[in-house]
């Protein structure tokens, strides 16, 4: 049996809370998962008093991703998927005041953040992300569990208990996917484009209905994202003092247009001038526009990552507003399915965490994601879709993730632009390519993110103590 575990387009894609899908999403999810393990052990309502303690990069910029928020949220019983988002500050702040919790809504226990979530600057070996919770009992007895976040929202214990389910379920995949050359093999194969190939597995895990139903939703927070992105002014949290661009960038490109949904507003960019200085600034502006709406603890989709939110909703929008104005929800569909099982690929072969591999692993994963989305959406052959995927990670290899304050601002948000931007260019190429005289295979670029990510010194990963993180102080800004 191969050992590799299902990965599914809504892994790949899932909706979450910013600023970080490793350390916020991540956190809260360990904090769920933590509640219900105490609930299974018939021990939950003996709780008396936790602990947390987050180590290595979860400690070293916890502060600046909202990581002691977020578990606080999770170990309160809140979703990120469901909650609503302006209840945050309220929760946090009654937490904070009263020095208490209530686990799960049910259990209500002493708790002081101050005390209680402590950040350690030590790595746990398994990996750079890694957060302990510990409780004691009503009858002195302690318990504790540690979860690793592994970027994109993925949470795993060391044991990994439940990777032989994931295994089991790959098994049960039509089209067992590791790599590149097995997924065109397929294609090849079976005279499918990728997105068919992917949606079969898909078909495998959950009804035709329910595929559409959920990447239904995916879409509607990617446009959300981009419609309150481009309509909210001021500026960000945290202290860098950051001004929000896209509300301004929106502004000028539509000038005096009126419109009330995000709908509307789509189909009003359609009926603007489509320079090729105008187009830069639209994509510009959709990928800035989500990762502001991510900075400020919004609601976004991981894609594969919060920090890389933006890039692939922007190329999208692109095709749906610049590129194809009859593009239908089946476009966007197909469009998420490719991009999903490219950034599946990385997930398998290398990493989609900055903690692990640089922002490489993230900006450059999804540039890697939309480039090659939009070229089978744009008509190209599978193999031209995994040309274009490797032309846009080649040329983010060695990309360092060295945010400044630790806050998913500087630079975090420029990236994504400039990933949008790059990942049309590469689709471009590999259109007007023939794709059999490639010198460098996906699969290739893949293992050299890998090298290149093991070799890369750990400051300029995620840790905040290295790159621009050291030579902008927060005073400079």
């Amino acid at each position: 049996m191969r050992k590799i575990e299902c990965i599914s387009v809504f892994d790949m894609l899932k909706v979450g809370v910013g600023p970080s899908s490793s350390h916020t999403l991540g956190p809260w999810r360990a904090a769920q998962r933590w509640i219900q393990e105490l609930k299974d052990n018939k021990c939950f309502e003996e709780v008396d008093s936790v602990h947390i303690d987050l180590y290595g990069s979860l400690s070293l910029t916890g502060k600046g991703h909202a990581t002691d928020l977020a578990v606080m949220l999770g170990l309160a019983g809140f979703d990120p998927v469901k909650m609503e988002i302006d209840q945050i500050d309220p929760e946090i702040f009654n937490i904070k005041t009263t020095k208490s919790i209530i686990l799960n809504g049910e259990n209500a226990i002493h708790f002081d953040p101050e005390t209680q979530i402590k950040f350690n600057r030590k790595f746990l070996p398994f990996h750079p992300n890694g957060l302990t919770f510990r409780a004691t009992l009503n009858n002195g007895k302690k318990t504790s569990s540690s979860y690793y976040s592994i970027g994109g929202g993925f949470v795993v214990k060391e044991e990994r208990k439940n990777a032989s389910k994931k295994m089991k379920s790959f098994q049960e995949f039509p089209f067992q996917i590791e790599k590149a050359t097995e997924l065109l093999a397929y294609c090849n194969a079976e005279n499918k484009c990728i997105s068919e190939i992917v949606m079969e597995n898909e078909k495998s895990l959950r009804s035709p209905e329910e595929i559409h139903q959920g990447l239904k939703e995916i879409w509607d927070v990617m446009l959300e994202s981009m419609y309150i992105g481009c309509h909210t002014e001021g500026r960000l949290p945290g202290g860098l003092n950051v001004h929000r661009r896209a509300f301004d960038m929106n502004k000028r490109l539509l000038g005096e247009a009126t419109y009330n949904s995000p709908q509307e507003w789509l189909e009003t960019i359609r009926n603007t001038e489509v320079k090729f200085r105008q187009i830069l600034k639209w994509v510009s502006c959709f990928a800035i526009s989500v990762n502001e709406v991510n900075a400020s603890l919004g609601r976004v989709v991981t894609a594969p990552t919060n920090g890389s939110a933006g890039t692939v909703p922007a190329v999208l929008m692109y095709y749906m507003v610049i590129e194809n104005h009859k593009a239908t929800f089946e476009d966007v569909k197909r469009f998420m399915l490719v991009a999903g099982e490219i950034g599946s690929l990385f997930k398998k072969g290398a990493t989609i965490s900055a903690a692990m591999g640089g922002c490489q692993a993230e900006i450059g994963v999804s540039s890697a994601m939309a480039a090659g989305a939009l070229t089978e959406a744009m008509g190209g052959t599978p193999a031209q879709v995994l040309m274009a995927s490797e032309i846009a990670m080649e040329h983010h290899l060695g990309l360092t993730c060295d945010p400044i304050g630790g806050l998913v601002q500087i630079p975090c948000i420029e990236r994504n632009a400039m990933g949008a931007i790059k990942a049309i260019n590469a689709a471009e190429i590999a259109m007007d390519s023939d794709a059999s005289k490639a010198k460098v295979p996906l699969d290739k670029v893949i293992e050299t993110m890998w090298d290149t990510a093991k070799d890369m010194n750990s400051k300029y990963k995620e840790t905040s103590e290295g790159g621009l993180a050291v030579r902008v102080n927060l005073s400079d800004c």
